[in-house]
């Protein structure tokens, strides 16, 4: 028997300083999980490691509560979750879907490069459980803003972008069938599907943890959702850095 689909409550602003940060608050005040929130214009949207995330016209800032149970430690094992719900969103409107591709640990790229960033935040209730987890969405649809030293994609450049709000809908019905097959499966499920879509086994990378760069190639993603990364003879799992792939020597 599968468990009920999310009471997605939307709310959608003209102007917010950040979806993710209206989310957290709620949260902390008490809001049940299912709210979604949709913000036409994001003034301080946030990616990873405090970069700003720009907000241009036409493009996706949109953030959703959940109160899932289980511990504290899988709070990133939803990124995967998260990731592979926006990948299945994005894919019908390209006109080739094998264009998308997910890189480790929130991006999904578009022709290799960054068509959208998911942001996580959590916190733990007095037992070390997840007691709320807010996802951030940042999707580049109609417009490709200028990140410093990062190469960007938005889907207008290959299709006709489609209003925010429709791509809201649809990713959270991404998202309700992806929690449903990890209540019922389990999270080996949803990272076997991000497995798919991401880097092949034995791709070169290079992880970048702080200022210091580890080289070796991608070996999966471990039970937590670790990177697993072979070099110098061995694998080892990395919970956190920043990856790049590398031409093969």
């Amino acid at each position: 028997m599968t468990e009920p689909a999310t009471c997605w409550r939307l709310r959608i602003f003209e102007s917010l300083g950040s979806t993710s940060d209206l989310c957290r608050s709620l949260a902390a005040a008490g809001e049940p999980e299912g709210l979604a929130v949709l913000a036409r214009r994001q003034e301080k949207g946030r990616g990873r490691n405090g970069r700003a995330w720009l907000s241009a016209p036409g493009n996706l800032f949109f953030s959703v509560l959940l109160r899932p149970r289980g511990p504290i430690r899988e709070g990133g094992l939803w990124s995967l979750l998260a990731a592979v719900a926006l990948a299945e969103t994005m894919a019908p409107l390209l006109p080739d879907p094998s264009a998308l591709s997910l890189k480790w640990p929130n991006d999904l790229l578009l022709d290799g490069r960054k068509l959208a960033g998911i942001l996580l935040d959590s916190a733990a209730d007095g037992s070390g459980n997840l007691a709320w987890l807010v996802i951030g969405f940042g999707v580049n649809l109609a417009a490709t803003p200028e990140v410093p030293n990062r190469a960007v994609a938005a889907l207008a450049e290959f299709a006709p972008p489609p209003p925010p709000e429709q791509v809201a809908h649809a990713l959270l019905a991404r998202l309700d069938h992806w929690h449903r097959v990890r209540l019922i499966d389990g999270f080996a499920a949803v990272r076997a599907a991000w497995l798919a879509r991401a880097h092949p086994l034995g791709a070169p990378v290079t992880l970048r943890l702080g200022g210091s760069d580890v080289g070796g190639s991608f070996a999966g993603l471990a039970e937590d959702g670790s990177l697993l990364l072979q070099s110098a003879g061995r694998v080892r799992a990395y919970a956190a850095g920043e990856i790049t792939p590398r031409e093969r020597s």
